[in-house]
């Protein structure tokens, strides 16, 4: 599956209007947490049955001018490197700039599909003007206007027969797959190196779909997974190595191939605004976390008390999931490392958790019943019944309720929370649904 649509054009074209059109359908699913930043950038479109991710170029733009039309340069590349597919944005009000035809050079010579979409088209005297975009050497214009909808079903249809020629993954399913995911130089290649030790013979590489997430098939010391390797496989662009933008792309292949990530911190420079985007993808994807701060060798004082304000730091930062593991290790000393491993295992295995119906009622019913639901307009609101959802990705808990409209966020939380002191669930996000009786 795991294909991904880069959005690229200069600004004001309508990017973010294009990406909010195409990724609209699944908003509810896709939660906009509070405080993690950039969030608008990524998301999920889905269309006739099928998925694919998107990412608007647009958000990653530093607004100083000397450097804004080079960085929107390096982005285009970044985008042909990584995506499968490239939606190249142009104004077919303003018509062709120099600057487009800059950027259609850099694409013309990238190996992938490329759609021009000739945005603005708001009436059908524009429609005569989405010819002149044929110059740019790229094919077919589509004329489409983000802002009304029309056009982009064409538009849809053609990027999903583009994308149907993507091989499928040939991996066994019941395997978990640990995805080791951070910034740039925290470690994500040493840490590989460490858990698969000098006895590279024993594991075996898939290539997964993607051209990049590469499956390493981890089978020692009583574990069994799949290591999602994306580090240091493909050829660095010079270009790319300061990038935050870049990280993120490399992050969103391994993390949705993923069912556990680690995230690798780095203890000499604390949290940075980037692994808090990282820590936003593992979030909207739903993946299970450990998240490893490495470098621990490099810390002088390693008391319990700079430990203890080291995992409020990290906790504070990604409130509300609170419930992970956080490990302190080092891979060049390989301190913890083992830990690290039996940590995701056990993640992965809480992540499969299945509690009987009844012990989950024996348990829920008293504690909602000391508890209640505050009551909203006068209207007393009852949880009668809890059941877990059979077959789904991540533990998911019905709770059914006289009147589930009124019950509130704050509340769910107060049942999630109550889930995780009485069940194993640490390191895997779980979902909790209000339905009616």
């Amino acid at each position: 599956m795991g294909n991904l649509v880069a959005i690229v054009g200069r600004p004001n074209v309508g990017k973010s209007t294009l990406f909010n059109r195409l990724t609209k359908t699944r908003s509810a699913i896709v939660s906009e947490t509070a405080g993690t930043t950039r969030d608008r950038q990524y998301g999920k479109c889905e269309w006739n049955g099928r998925e694919f991710s998107v990412v608007d170029t647009g958000g990653w733009v530093v607004n100083s001018d000397d450097v804004f039309e080079e960085q929107i340069r390096k982005q285009v590349i970044v985008a042909t490197e990584e995506a499968d597919l490239v939606l190249f944005v142009v104004d077919i009000q303003n018509g062709m700039t120099d600057w487009d035809q800059d950027v259609a050079h850099i694409l013309r010579r990238a190996k992938l599909p490329v759609l021009v979409v000739a945005n603005k088209c708001d009436d059908n005297k524009h429609l005569y003007y989405a010819a002149e975009f044929y110059r740019l050497g790229l094919g077919e214009p589509w004329p489409v206007s983000a802002a009304t909808g029309s056009g982009t079903g064409d538009l849809l249809d053609e990027v999903m027969r583009l994308l149907t020629n993507a091989p499928e993954e040939q991996a066994e399913d019941d395997i978990p797959r640990i995805a080791v995911v951070g910034r740039p130089n925290v470690g994500k290649s040493s840490i590989i190196n460490a858990f698969i030790g000098e006895e590279r013979h024993i594991v075996t590489n898939i290539a997964g779909t993607t051209r990049d997430s590469i499956l390493t098939r981890y089978d020692k010391f009583g574990f069994d997974f799949y290591l999602v390797d994306t580090a240091g496989i493909r050829r660095k662009n010079k270009v790319t190595e300061d990038l935050e933008f870049y990280s993120v792309m490399r992050s969103i292949r391994a993390i949705e191939n993923s069912d556990v990530c680690i995230l690798m911190l780095d203890a000499t420079r604390g949290i940075e605004a980037q692994d808090m985007n990282i820590f936003s993808l593992v979030q909207k994807n739903q993946k299970s976390l450990v998240v490893v701060v490495n470098k621990w060798d490099l810390v002088e004082d390693k008391s319990q008390k700079v430990i203890d304000t080291f995992r409020d730091a990290i906790i504070n930062r990604m409130a509300p999931f609170t419930d992970f593991p956080i490990i302190f290790a080092s891979a060049l000393t390989k301190q913890r490392i083992f830990k690290v491993l039996e940590t995701a295992k056990q993640v992965c295995l809480n992540r499969r958790v299945r509690i009987g119906t009844s012990k989950l009622n024996e348990v829920m019913l008293p504690i909602i019943e000391s508890t209640p639901p505050p009551s909203i307009k006068g209207k007393y609101i009852k949880i009668k019944y809890v059941s877990q959802l059979p077959d789904t990705r991540i533990p998911s808990f019905v709770f059914y309720a006289n009147l589930p409209q009124y019950i509130r966020d704050p509340y769910k939380r107060f049942l999630e929370n109550k889930l995780r002191e009485n069940w194993e669930l640490t390191g895997t996000p779980i979902n909790i649904f209000i339905r009616q009786k």
